[in-house]
């Protein structure tokens, strides 16, 4: 099966974390559309940004960027990550794996622009950061990412040596270009996102 069938069935598979949340209309990439954020035509400008007071590994805001990123939206997943970054506690664990991530997707995003030696750096950085993790003693870093940060790391340095044979695609249209997906291992939704699926379904109801 030719590698544009399989990431196609791999998009088909690809669970969603918050369902109830609308994709950007393009995935962004550096001077090819408006700034998502600056330009007035970009597709988030004047919107608030999804900030999550809850810093955590069930928050919004940390499911948001799992949907962005596996999804091919990866200077979006970025930014998702970067505001948890941005307010988690110096030096701890999980301020190194939003940090670790958003480099993650930062190389997404060379890959996408074709430029090898940039993915290199920015993975190479990732997994660094990654494996600082790898002794984690509860495990939920790994819970919430599906693998373990080593294994993370490993991936990440995989896909930037040997880059995924990108097809052509319409301009702004997303393209997973890893040949993994992040989220909880157990398969199912966290507890929180249950309820909030709950309320959702009930409110239809009425």
């Amino acid at each position: 099966m030719c590698y544009t069938a399989l990431m196609a069935i791999g998009s088909m598979l690809r669970r969603r974390w918050l369902p109830e949340k609308s994709f950007p209309s393009y995935a962004y990439l550096p001077g090819r559309q408006p700034h998502p954020v600056r330009d007035p035509a970009g597709h988030s400008y004047n919107s608030d940004a999804m900030l999550s007071a809850e810093i955590s590994l069930d928050s919004d805001t940390f499911l948001w960027g799992l949907d962005l990123f596996n999804y091919g939206y990866y200077w979006e997943a970025h930014e998702a990550w970067e505001g948890l970054w941005q307010v988690a506690d110096r030096g701890a664990p999980l301020r190194t794996l939003f940090k670790g991530l958003i480099l993650l997707s930062a190389t997404g995003v060379k890959i996408r622009e074709g430029k090898q030696a940039a993915a290199m750096r920015h993975a190479g950085r990732a997994a660094a950061l990654l494996r600082r993790l790898m002794n984690t003693a509860d495990h939920s870093f790994e819970r919430a990412l599906g693998m373990s940060p080593a294994a993370l790391a490993e991936h990440a340095e995989a896909a930037a040596r040997t880059p995924a044979a990108l097809q052509p695609t319409a301009l702004g249209q997303p393209q997973p270009v890893f040949e993994f997906i992040l989220g909880p291992s157990s398969g199912e939704s966290p507890i929180r996102s249950q309820q909030r699926q709950t309320v959702i379904q009930r409110r239809r109801q009425e």
